[in-house]
């Protein structure tokens, strides 16, 4: 039986700011990428999250981004490699911190924003965050989006690695996500991201801007919680797949 993840970013809202439906989204996904506190949420609200994920058997994994709340990490920092380094190890730092309090294990690491997407094609940046995540616990498993540079930096510094979809988001030619400000960049029809999903899981292909179909190996699909309707897109592409025969479980093991 074919089997996937499925993620979202979570741990994000803030009083003034409440961006994902956190508790709705854990009865859907099996991961839940929770942010480390440097773009965006308050550490009340994380541990909240930790804890709801674990009540839900969810696995959990760090979260970490450049350090810009105004921006919500989607904004490109210049920081050097040793600034970047000690930022990514101080945020996995403080999220093991709150889960180890709660009581839940971390089983993963998955960059935030316009780092994820930086590591996906800087090799100075990404080997910065593979460094990071080796000198705080090497035992996380790194997720990446499938066929970047950092899933293969990380995998010659021995870590284990993880490919990652995107339901919500659309694909150029290359494999790489359109920019969001680009027309197709972001996706908003649950159906047709659900059907998406289901021949990504089943064939290993998925339709790009253009028409043509580009060869994507993943292990688990991200639906961005902040997205627009995004808890019935994730609810939608669970069920297609599970219909399908398609089982969801963590890439990295559930909490408890």
């Amino acid at each position: 039986m074919t089997s996937i993840d499925l993620n979202s970013d979570l741990g994000e809202n803030e009083p003034a700011r409440v961006v994902a439906d956190d508790e709705a989204m854990l009865r859907v996904v099996t991961s839940a990428n929770v942010s480390c506190g440097a773009h965006a949420g308050t550490p009340e609200g994380i541990r909240r999250t930790l804890s709801d994920a674990a009540a839900h058997g969810v696995a959990v994994g760090a979260h970490p981004g450049y350090p810009d709340r105004e921006g919500f990490g989607r904004r490109a920092l210049a920081l050097s490699s040793a600034a970047l380094q000690s930022e990514v190890e101080r945020q996995l730092d403080a999220l093991l911190g709150l889960a180890s309090a709660a009581g839940v294990p971390v089983r993963y690491v998955k960059p935030h924003g316009a780092l994820y997407n930086a590591i996906a094609r800087d090799e100075r940046q990404a080997r910065d965050v593979v460094a990071a995540v080796r000198a705080v616990d090497p035992s996380l498993v790194l997720l990446g989006l499938a066929g970047s540079v950092v899933l293969h930096v990380a995998h010659r510094a021995g870590l284990a690695t993880a490919a990652e979809a995107f339901a919500d988001r659309g694909y150029a030619p290359s494999g790489e996500l359109v920019p969001r400000g680009e027309p197709g960049g972001v996706l908003h029809d649950a159906d047709a991201v659900a059907r998406r999903m289901l021949r990504l899981a089943t064939e290993g292909t998925v339709r790009a801007v253009d028409g043509s179909d580009v060869h994507v190996r993943a292990d688990s699909v991200c639906v961005h919680g902040d997205s627009p309707g995004a808890v019935a897109m994730a609810r939608a592409v669970r069920t297609r797949l599970e219909v399908a025969g398609v089982r969801l479980a963590p890439f990295a093991g559930a909490t408890g």
